[in-house]
C-alpha cells in the first residue's frame, strides 16, 4: 500500500531457491502446512512464523486448485453460513492480535493509542464479513444485494451514483451525518448498475480459480479483507503471502478463518521475495492480487528495473501473463477550500489533517501527504499554527516500516531548517522553502515533519512523484482566494503533478456550496478528479472502513502505468463499472472521532465497536457511543 521499495520486492529468481520450513499450522487437524522449525523471533520483538518451503508451497497451491471448482459454485447460502463461523473466532483472537500489532509498533496496548489497531484491524474484518454475509443472504433471497440509502441515482447529467453507505439505521447512528456514494464510469444507466451487481453470481457454472495476494504490511486488516474479496465477491480460493513486516499475524488469521482452511479454499504462506516468485509463476495461481509499491508491481509484470523491463513495457510484453488487481501508494492531497472558518471549525480540521498524518506513524497509503491550499488564504497563519500544535501533541512514533529513515532522509535533504515562526507569516507573503521538524524523536523514531514553499511548476520536485512513506507533510500554494479558481487550479494540479490515483479529500464549508458558482465548481472539481475515493471534510480512510463501498486507484490507470493500482476490492453490494467513490462528512463533528489522535478512549471504543460489529443490536450500539462520547 505504498510506492516506497516493499520488503519483500519481488527479484528474478528461480523457484528452487525458496528456504525454510513451514509455519505452525492453525489448530485444526487438517490443517494443509506441518511446522519443522521453530517460530522465528522478528526485528519488532514479536514472533513470526518462519518461511515456507518450496515443497509446501506447492502442497498448498495444488490443494487452492483442487478445490477452486467446489467453492465457486457452492450456493450463496453456504458461503453465508460458511462466513458466519468466522465472526466469533475472529472476535475471540481480536485483543491478542491487537496486543501483538501494538508490540511491534511500539504502542501501550492498554493506552488510547491502541484504537488505531482496534479500529484498522479487527473491527474492519469483522465488519466485513457480517456484510459479506448479509450480501450473499440477499443474493439467495432476492438474486442482488442490497443498496445503502438512496438507491440508484440519474443525475442531470446522465451520470449514474449508487447509495452505497449507510446501510442501516444504527450504522446511520453510529456514523451520523457520513454518507457515501459510488460514481459508476460514463456509459452506465440505471438498468446496467443493476444488471452488473453480483456479476459472479450470475454465472451459471463457474469454474473459479486461485488468486494469490501479496499481502500489506502496515495495516492488519488489508490481508485478510482482500482474501474475503477474492474469495466471496470475485470467487476464488486464496493463496495468501504475508508481508515479513507483519507476518507475526499470520497465525491470527489461520485461527480465525480455520473453517475456511479446513476446507481447502484459504492457504496462508510465510517469506520474502523468492516466496513471491516462485507462488506469481506457479501454474496452479491464475490471478495475482497485490498491496505495495508500484515498484513491487512492475518487477512482477515487467521484470527487474532497467533496459528489459522498459523494453517489455513499451511492447505491451509482461512477463507474468495472468490477470493482476492492485492496491498500492498514492500522494494523498488534502485541499482546503477558501472561506472564513469559525475558529472551532478551523482546529477540528487541523486536527483532523493532523491525524491522518499520525495514525500508525503515517504508514497508510491514504495518510494526508500534501496540504493544498489557496494562494493569499487569510486563515493560513491560524491553520499551519494549528496544525503544528497538534504535531507538538504527539510524541514522534516508532518508524517500524522498512526503509523509512532513508527514505525521509533523502526527501527532506538540501531543505533549509525552519522555526515553526514562519508559520505566521502574513498570508499575502509566501512561505519559505524549508522544513519544519515537531517533537523529539527517539533512536527508532522520525519527527512528524512539514515541508513549506514548494513550487507548484517544479516539475522536478521529488514530494510531487514519490509517496514519502513515513512521517512527512508537504504544504503547497496555489490558485487564489477565489474558491472557484482554486478548485478548477487545484483539480488540475493533483490531476497532472502529483503522483497517485487512490485518494484525496477537500475540506469544504457548507456556506460555501450555497453559492451556486462555486456548488458547480465542487461538482466540476469532484467528477474531474482522478483518484478512486474522494472525501469531503473526512480523512478518506473512512470510505476504506466503512468496508462496503469499493476501495481502489481511479480506473484510468493502466498495466503499463500502474498508478495507485488497478481493481476495486471490498465493495459489498458487488457493484460492477465503478469510477469512484464520494463520501461526504459534517464540517465538524461532536463528539470527536475515536480515530483522532486525541480521542481519550479510542481503545474502548474499538473493543466495543469490534462487539457491535459481529453482532450488531442497540444495546452494544449505545455502549460504543458511550466510550465515544467519554473521549
Amino acid at each position: 500500500m505504498s510506492s516506497s521499495p516493499d520488503p519483500a520486492v519481488v527479484p528474478e529468481v528461480s523457484a528452487t531457491s525458496v528456504p525454510g520450513a513451514a509455519p505452525a499450522p492453525v489448530a485444526a487437524s487438517t490443517a494443509p502446512v506441518a511446522a519443522t522449525a521453530p517460530v522465528a523471533a522478528s526485528a519488532s520483538g514479536v514472533a513470526s512464523p518462519p518461511e515456507t518451503s518450496a515443497a509446501e508451497l506447492d502442497r498448498a497451491a495444488a490443494d487452492l486448485g483442487a478445490a477452486a471448482t467446489t467453492f465457486a459454485r457452492m450456493p450463496p447460502a453456504e458461503k453465508a453460513a460458511l462466513l458466519r463461523a468466522l465472526l466469533p473466532r475472529t472476535l475471540e483472537g481480536a485483543r491478542a492480535q491487537v496486543e501483538a500489532a501494538c508490540v511491534a509498533k511500539g504502542i501501550d496496548p492498554s493506552g488510547p493509542m491502541a484504537g488505531e489497531e482496534w479500529l484498522a484491524g479487527p473491527c474492519l474484518t469483522l465488519s466485513n464479513i457480517r456484510l459479506l454475509a448479509e450480501a450473499l443472504d440477499d443474493i439467495h433471497r432476492r438474486g442482488k444485494p442490497r443498496l445503502g440509502r438512496g438507491g440508484v441515482h440519474v443525475r442531470r447529467d446522465g451520470r449514474v451514483e449508487v447509495g452505497i453507505f449507510p446501510q442501516g439505521v444504527q450504522e446511520r447512528v453510529l456514523y451520523g451525518g457520513v454518507r457515501a456514494h459510488a460514481l459508476l464510469q460514463p456509459g452506465a444507466t440505471a438498468a446496467s448498475a443493476r444488471a452488473e451487481q453480483a456479476s459472479f453470481y450470475q454465472q451459471r457454472d463457474p469454474e473459479g480459480g486461485v488468486t494469490l495476494i501479496l499481502g500489506a504490511g502496515n495495516v492488519a486488516s488489508i490481508p485478510p479483507m482482500d482474501a474475503l474479496h477474492s474469495l466471496f465477491v470475485e470467487g476464488r480460493v486464496v493463496l495468501l503471502k504475508m508481508s515479513p513486516v507483519n507476518a507475526y499475524l499470520g497465525p491470527f488469521f489461520e485461527r480465525a478463518f480455520a473453517p475456511l482452511v479446513e476446507r481447502g479454499f484459504l492457504r496462508i504462506v510465510y517469506g520474502g521475495a523468492a516466496v513471491g516468485t516462485h507462488l506469481a509463476e506457479h501454474p496452479a495461481v491464475t490471478h495475482l492480487h497485490i498491496t505495495g509499491s508500484a515498484e513491487t508491481h512492475d518487477r512482477i509484470v515487467w521484470g527487474a528495473p532497467g533496459a528489459e523491463q522498459e523494453r517489455r513495457r513499451a511492447t505491451g510484453e509482461p512477463r507474468l501473463a495472468k490477470p493482476i488487481t492492485s492496491e498500492l501508494g498514492n500522494v494523498s492531497p488534502v485541499m482546503v477550500l477558501p472561506h472564513l472558518y469559525a475558529e472551532d471549525e478551523l482546529w477540528f480540521q487541523a486536527r483532523s489533517v493532523a491525524t491522518q498524518v499520525m495514525n500508525n506513524a503515517s504508514f497508510n497509503c491514504n495518510a494526508a501527504k500534501m496540504l493544498v491550499l489557496p494562494r493569499g488564504f487569510a486563515q493560513r497563519p491560524l491553520f499551519l499554527a494549528m496544525l503544528a500544535r497538534a504535531f507538538e501533541a504527539v510524541k514522534p512514533r516508532r518508524a517500524y516500516y522498512p526503509g523509512a529513515h532513508d527514505r525521509h532522509a533523502r526527501l527532506t535533504e538540501g531543505r533549509a531548517a525552519l522555526d515553526a515562526a514562519v508559520l505566521r507569516l502574513p498570508p499575502e507573503l509566501p512561505l519559505p522553502r524549508g522544513v519544519l521538524r515537531f517533537g523529539a524523536p527517539g533512536a527508532d523514531a522520525l519527527p512528524w515533519t512539514m515541508v513549506v514553499g514548494l513550487d507548484e511548476a517544479d516539475a522536478g520536485e521529488p514530494l510531487f512523484r514519490e509517496e514519502p512513506f513515513c512521517s512527512l507533510l508537504s504544504v503547497v500554494e496555489l490558485g487564489s482566494s477565489d474558491p472557484v479558481h482554486f478548485l478548477d487550479e487545484a483539480t488540475r494540479f493533483c490531476n497532472e503533478r502529483l503522483w497517485g490515483t487512490l485518494a484525496a479529500s477537500l475540506v469544504v464549508h457548507p456556506l460555501s456550496e450555497e453559492d451556486p458558482a462555486v456548488a458547480e465548481a465542487l461538482d466540476r472539481a469532484l467528477l474531474a478528479l482522478r483518484y478512486g475515493a474522494i472525501a469531503i471534510n473526512q480523512w478518506p480512510a473512512m470510505v476504506y472502513g466503512a468496508v462496503s463501498p469499493p476501495w481502489g486507484g481511479h480506473p484510468s490507470a493502466t498495466l503499463s502505468s500502474v498508478q495507485s493500482g488497478l481493481g476495486f476490492v471490498h465493495n459489498t453490494s458487488m457493484l460492477g463499472g465503478v469510477e469512484k467513490v464520494i463520501l461526504r462528512a459534517p464540517l465538524r463533528a461532536s463528539p470527536r472521532p475515536p480515530y483522532f489522535f486525541d480521542h481519550r478512549r479510542s481503545h474502548e471504543v474499538g473493543a466495543r465497536l469490534a462487539a457491535w460489529t459481529a453482532a450488531p443490536g442497540w444495546g452494544r450500539a449505545w455502549s460504543v457511543a458511550k466510550a465515544a462520547l467519554r473521549g
